[in-house]
């Protein structure tokens, strides 16, 4: 069974996988129909509201992303158990429908641009998307029935034929569906299960609208307008029905399954958290930390390019945390928090002078209540032994850091200059690494005690570098020139000419407290000489590297607090491979 599992899992992410993916267009009436089905008290919900151009954003990924390895589902493949195999042939096809974009919508029967619906009716998942040609989905899981020998069963519910794969073993007291529907080109894949009411089959079959449901409550143009997000894609988890789930016996539909599942199993390890205190009191957390949300910034999708900017935002209404947390923001430069041009950039942002105030009040602020939920009061227990005061033993020397960030901006391999064995070796590396800081001579001055070699050392005031290469001695065919300068607010630690132009530029920028964090990533620039030294000595590449050769996508992902609550950033861009299919 846990073989079944995780093959459902591989299917369920090949399914998924472009759910997520946003682009405007038209086809509002189809989304309301479809949110007229979908509970207001679903806990999970994320919709491409008007269709995404699939066809395009496929052919631009690029070929390496496309591709996956030969023995993926060997394991699998050697499974006697019929279903296995139904879910390798379905995990194959999507895999090799990836080939391009045309090949990607023929598979499926999709349109070029489709939209898509994931939601749970309490614990049951349904996931809806588009599909203009329903025999291509029949065919599909025809053959892999054909492969694997795993049959369906046609139903039928209030006049709506279906099929059905039973996913359990036989006998079972409990048997489990995975149903397949197709109405109206739309495409419903969901479970089915004896232990759930035979209403909630037909909700997700779109048989039933509901009420209220999140076409009446307006839950989602809520969600835009605070955060701002595009109308094209959006989608949240609700704390808030979740935690009704776990503290009450009916208080949603979730929990009403969930109730009926614990009384088959004949314990109830729910039964602390569904006391009445606890219940009080976890509503008013929920009801402080209500969603997570999230949502398109901007989408740009071509046949030879896409890109997606993104948040995910966890909501907030308790501002004394989100003041507290806001105040610990610093700074992050311009080189990792905006550029495009390094292999790999990562800045944390942290006003260190703020650092244990904050945490402080952020600590203060959870052991302020005085809970009677047995839970919470050994949670609180456990976090009055963890004061962060503690911090400012080890923060004090650092006072007026903002924040600490590096760049690897290029790097390459050469043949010429050869090391001792006659192999390549580094040709050269850009790099920097930089410390923002109120005032950071003083704080250079206070490292050198601890650093003997830095002891005659005399940073100049005007920025003009000091060469560290007598200090750091490295062989001279590694191309590492280090030089150490102060720029502006920041300390300077960089090596080649790229680098060195973006120390300069840093001087110029003031200590405005930004963010937390950001990381980027050109997975392109990261191969680039790899490949170009595995050429060079003849070694073959591991296979994980060969296939990422052309591996094309750079992505950011950033950290930062606003008024709303705790925010994710998320930016992707991929390009096709050239003269790929």
């Amino acid at each position: 069974m846990k073989k079944i599992l995780i093959a459902a899992a591989v299917v369920a992410v090949g399914a998924g996988g472009y759910w997520f993916s946003q682009q405007s267009g038209g086809g509002a009436s189809q989304s309301n129909e479809v949110l007229a089905s979908v509970p207001a008290d679903t806990p999970i919900f994320s919709g491409q509201l008007t269709p995404f151009p699939i066809k395009s954003y496929i052919n631009s990924l690029s070929q390496s992303y496309k591709t996956y390895p030969e023995d993926m589902f060997a394991e699998l493949e050697q499974s006697d158990d019929a279903r296995a195999k139904f879910f390798v042939s379905l995990s194959r096809a999507y895999m090799d429908s990836m080939k391009s974009g045309q090949q990607f919508v023929t598979t499926f029967g999709l349109a070029d641009e489709i939209r898509s619906y994931f939601y749970t009716l309490g614990l049951l998942p349904v996931l809806k998307l588009d599909v203009e040609k329903p025999e291509a989905i029949w065919a599909l899981l025809d053959k892999a029935e054909k492969d694997s020998g795993f049959s369906h069963q046609m139903k039928t519910l209030k006049g709506l034929s279906y099929r059905s794969y039973t996913l359990t073993d036989a006998g079972d007291a409990e048997p489990i569906e995975l149903v397949f529907s197709q109405q109206d080109g739309l495409l419903t894949i969901t479970l089915n299960a004896s232990i759930l009411a035979e209403e909630t089959l037909e909700t997700a079959l779109g048989i039933n609208p509901v009420t209220p449901s999140l076409a009446d409550s307006k839950i989602l143009q809520d969600i835009i307008k605070t955060h701002g997000f595009s109308d094209e894609a959006v989608g949240f988890i609700n704390h808030q029905e979740l935690v009704k789930a776990i503290t009450t016996k009916d208080g949603n539909q979730l929990a009403r399954q969930v109730t009926a599942i614990l009384a088959q199993e004949g314990e109830d390890p729910l039964l602390e958290l569904r006391s009445p205190e606890c219940h009080s009191e976890f509503t008013a957390i929920a009801a402080n930390w209500p969603r997570t949300v999230f949502g398109l910034n901007s989408v740009s999708i071509g046949d030879q390019e896409s890109s997606l900017d993104f948040s995910t935002v966890i909501e907030s209404k308790n501002q004394t945390f989100l003041n507290a947390l806001k105040s610990m923001r610093g700074f992050i430069p311009d080189y990792v928090k905006n550029s495009r041009d390094s292999v790999f950039s990562m800045g944390l942002g942290i006003e260190l002078n703020q650092l244990v105030p904050s945490l402080t009040a952020v600590w203060d602020e959870m052991l302020q209540p005085q809970y009677q939920c047995q839970v919470l009061q050994e949670f609180q227990q456990e976090m009055s032994g963890q004061n962060p005061a503690m911090l400012g033993m080890f923060t004090g020397m650092a006072n007026g850091v903002h924040g600490v960030s590096a760049a690897l901006l290029d790097y390459k391999f050469t043949e010429q200059a050869a090391g001792a064995q006659g192999e390549p070796s580094l040709e050269s590396v850009d790099a920097i690494i930089s410390l923002s800081a109120d005032n950071p001579s003083i704080l250079f001055n206070m490292v050198k005690p601890f650093a003997p070699e830095l002891a005659n050392i005399q940073l100049p005031q005007d920025g003009s570098p000091v060469d560290l290469s007598q200090l750091l001695p490295l062989p001279p065919e590694y191309g590492i020139s280090p030089k150490l300068a102060l720029k502006g607010k920041h300390l300077v630690l960089y090596t080649g000419d790229k680098a060195e132009a973006v120390a300069n530029k840093l001087a110029d920028e003031k200590l405005d407290n930004n963010g937390l964090y950001s990381v980027y990533l050109d997975y392109s620039k990261v191969f680039a000489p790899i490949l170009s030294l595995a050429e060079m000595t003849g070694e073959p590449l591991p296979e994980e590297f060969s296939m990422m050769k052309d591996y094309n996508m750079q992505v950011q992902m950033g950290l930062d607090i606003n008024d709303q609550g705790i925010v994710f950033d998320s930016y992707m861009n991929s390009k096709a491979t050239p003269g790929g299919e």
